[in-house]
């Protein structure tokens, strides 16, 4: 038995619906276009649209299906796409922010290995941090004597020097008036309370001097100060230090003596919450040797004329 004409006309869209719907899609496919040109012309890194993508799932990054991603990076064809989606374990239709926990990790790990194989990031702002004790600072020192190609920033401090340390060679010491200054004037790129206690902060011009002069930058900083860093500079790539084991990381804060055993324990607890931000970084780079790592981060800058390790 057929049905009224006037009940099929009411459940058919009405005409402009339909017309705005087309107009929507359209929109919707130029903007993922836009992003597929974006990533082929090296204007953005791929690694920069999976950010974008995993936090934003129904953005123009999130509804690309990962095929279309995939080819859109240089060298990356259909055949080797679906080689990389067999081997990760991602169905053809799936798209990029519809990828799960597991999947997107495996993705972005992927690509960020990809990056570093074919010519490291291009980007002359990298970003190290990690969890307390990890050994950022010793890194950072070894590329400072190893690739001086390489500026390393210099952030401003609260806290009083350690045993040491060298005013505006480690850090800028300050007191809480002169880093409310800096704030107020807009002179640090990013500023942080680190375990409840002392301010740590960026100074914007150096940094941006050194890039503008076409040399690699350094900031070696906690994870908020990176955080900060990731949302005024997007372009920025940032490198997550791990230590190789937790007993490790354990014994390398009690053994450096410099805070008492309720700091220690605090910064610990800190600790176990840090090495979760490891999803938000761009790369991983485990600290069992200090001079691996080092190399390891330079690598992913790719600056010109680094040298290798003696």
């Amino acid at each position: 038995m057929s049905e009224p004409e006037g009940a099929a006309a009411h459940r058919r869209p009405p005409e402009v619906d339909r017309v705005a719907a087309s107009r929507a899609a359209v929109a919707a496919r130029r903007a993922r276009a836009a992003v597929k040109a974006e990533i082929a012309s090296g204007e953005r890194s791929p690694l920069d649209v999976l950010r974008v993508a995993f936090a934003e799932p129904d953005s123009p990054e999130g509804r690309l299906r990962v095929t279309e991603y995939l080819t859109s990076i240089p060298a990356i064809g259909v055949t080797k796409a679906a080689r990389i989606m067999d081997q990760l374990g991602i169905a053809d239709a799936k798209r990029v922010g519809g990828l799960g926990r597991l999947q997107r990790r495996r993705l972005r790990e992927y690509i960020a290995t990809w990056i570093a194989a074919h010519g490291g990031t291009g980007n002359r702002l990298v970003v190290l941090a990690g969890p307390t004790a990890v050994g950022k600072g010793t890194v950072a020192q070894y590329i400072r004597e190893h690739f001086p190609e390489v500026a390393i920033s210099v952030s401003a401090t609260t806290r009083a020097p350690r045993p040491g340390e060298v005013e505006g060679k480690h850090y800028f010491f300050v007191d809480d008036a002169e880093f409310d200054r800096l704030i107020a004037e807009e002179q640090l790129l990013e500023h942080a309370t680190v375990h409840n206690s002392y301010r740590y902060g960026t100074p914007r011009r150096p940094v941006e001097a050194a890039i503008s002069s076409g040399n690699p930058v350094l900031l070696e900083i906690d994870i908020q100060g990176a955080r900060q860093v990731r949302r005024a500079m997007p372009e920025a790539t940032l490198v997550f230090l791990e230590p190789p084991t937790w007993d490790e990381l354990v014994r390398r804060l009690v053994g450096r003596g410099t805070e008492s055993p309720a700091e220690q324990q605090r910064r610990l607890e800190t600790a176990k919450v840090e090495l979760a931000a490891v999803e938000e970084f761009d790369h991983a780079v485990v600290n069992r040797d200090v001079g691996e790592a080092a190399e390891k981060v330079v690598e992913l800058m790719n600056p010109r004329g680094a040298t290798q390790r003696p």
